[in-house]
């Protein structure tokens, strides 16, 4: 019997994580710009985030079919934070410390019990 993997299972986390790096360029990525004026970064996140949402919306609408709405939030969570840990070290150049990553992880440790059961 030949192992298939439902890509209803795979394609919301694909998406997923995509869509958290536009999110993150979003939120973010201005703060290396800061004498650009705030208005132009708003307006430029909002470019950025539309095409987030075109890659949120269809991972949680592909899915809802294989899980919950609470385990699609949590995983977004998870990624979200895995996501900005390499953006903030990369990108905004500012040290992850043992303090944010000891929380990042007990975050990560309370969201595998919404996939228990």
């Amino acid at each position: 019997m030949p192992f298939a993997i439902n890509p209803a299972y795979v394609w919301p986390v694909l998406l997923l994580l995509a869509s958290n790096i536009f999110m993150t360029f979003a939120w973010y990525g201005h703060l290396k710009f800061t004498s650009s004026p705030l208005y132009i970064v708003i307006v430029a996140s909002w470019g950025i985030a539309f095409f987030e949402y075109w890659l949120a919306v269809p991972a949680n609408r592909i899915g809802h079919s294989v899980y919950s709405a609470a385990q699609l939030k949590t995983m977004q969570e998870v990624i979200t934070l895995s996501i900005f840990v390499i953006f903030s070290v990369f990108w905004l150049k500012e040290p992850v410390g043992w303090h944010q990553m000891i929380g990042f992880a007990l975050i990560a440790l309370g969201a595998s019990f919404i996939f228990k059961g």
